[in-house]
């Protein structure tokens, strides 16, 4: 893997995943259940520096969040071992155009927003098309959960051989174990930075 030190920021991108209402406002869906975490609810203020940093160099940021369709009948078409994890999820919510769906304040608006419906921000969605539109060939990721969004969008983004930096501090689970352990798990296949080393990076960059 090439060192990040070397990578044009005007042909990089930050990507986050899932940093939006319904998983972190405590109007969301599951703020509302109670469902919350200090180590997710800080993500967005230690992001923000960098989607800054990084759009002074020419770089995008892409978010990609999380959506359930809605059926017919407005119900959401929602995956059965997702409905009896989060038995909460409801009418409304995770919506196309809802608050809920929306970006956080702290870091709205994404110059492109990724729609997706699984763990990958690849899968099924248009983030390659924007990646080759804009001219973007690297991507900073951070988001939630770490074991899950995250990691999948990392390794998908390995798999199309696609270099990547985590952002440590960045990313966040709602166990911290299991944010450690994904990763020890993901070294091999992404570069690992915190965020306060990936802005020292940026604002260095020529």
């Amino acid at each position: 893997m090439s060192d990040p030190r070397s990578w044009d920021p005007a042909r990089t991108a930050l990507l986050t995943i899932d940093l939006q209402n319904d998983f972190i406002h405590p109007e969301g869906a599951y703020g509302r259940a109670g469902q919350a975490a200090e180590s997710i609810a800080a993500l967005p203020d230690r992001i923000a520096p960098l989607v800054k940093a990084l759009r002074e160099k020419g770089g995008r940021f892409f978010s990609a969040q999380f959506t359930l369709v809605p059926d017919r009948d407005g119900e959401p078409l929602i995956a059965p071992h997702l409905k009896e994890l989060r038995p909460f999820l409801a009418k409304g919510d995770f919506a196309p155009g809802s608050f809920g769906h929306q970006l956080v304040d702290t870091l709205y608006p994404a110059d492109y927003v990724i729609e997706k419906v699984a763990y990958s921000a690849f899968y099924q969605t248009r983030l390659e098309y924007l990646m080759r539109a804009t001219g973007i060939e690297h991507l900073i990721v951070g988001g939630i959960v770490t074991n899950g969004g995250v990691a999948s969008t990392l390794r998908d983004a390995h798999l199309r051989n696609i270099e990547t930096v985590m952002l440590t501090d960045g990313s966040a689970a709602f166990k911290q174990e299991v944010h450690d352990a994904t990763l020890l798990s993901l070294g091999t296949v992404t570069h690992q930075m915190s965020c306060a080393d990936a802005l020292n990076w940026l604002e260095g960059a020529a």
